[in-house]
């Protein structure tokens, strides 16, 4: 399957992309089969040059835009918006929430913290049901000690005379 992606170029940290035709299986900076375009993010606003005579072209040949690519597309206004994508805005939910890691372990952390008391209650009850038992099972003992003493009580104790006839 063709795709229309982006390739990295320039300098580490400096991340400059092409938009370019290649096949899917094809490493991300590997080969391709036509250039397109070409996008840069660091520039203030972001710069978005694409050919749309041969955008057009290999859409209509069948070449799938990745999400990133059709962004950059519909920005360009050579297509229309992806729908999921315009549900999306107007839920209010972009496509990749943005929040660093800092704030991901923090978020992460207070949620935690906020199980910890629940764990804590639950391994309670289960403390109070298991001392319930031994109560309850010691209470069920004192009844078959009670009966154990009957039965000896029923068996003959060995008299004197008995244990002196068989002297």
């Amino acid at each position: 399957m063709v795709k229309i992606r982006l390739r990295r170029t320039g300098a580490k940290k400096q991340p400059s992309y092409r938009l370019v035709v290649a096949d899917s299986r094809a490493p991300r900076d590997g080969a391709f089969i036509a250039v397109l375009g070409h996008y840069n993010p660091l520039t203030d606003p972001e710069t978005i040059v694409i050919d749309e005579e041969k955008a057009l072209g290999w859409l209509k040949q069948g070449a799938q835009p990745t999400d990133t690519a059709a962004r950059l597309l519909a920005k360009a206004g050579i297509i229309e918006e992806p729908a999921d994508r315009k549900e999306k805005m107007k839920a209010g939910t972009p496509d990749k929430p943005k929040a660093s890691k800092k704030k991901a372990k923090a978020a992460a952390a207070e949620k935690a913290k906020a199980e910890e008391p629940k764990a804590e209650a639950a391994e309670e009850t289960k403390a109070e049901v298991a001392e319930e038992e031994p109560k309850a099972e010691a209470a069920a003992e004192p009844e078959a000690t009670t009966e154990e003493p009957e039965a000896k009580a029923e068996e003959p104790e060995p008299n004197a005379e008995t244990s002196e006839e068989q002297s």
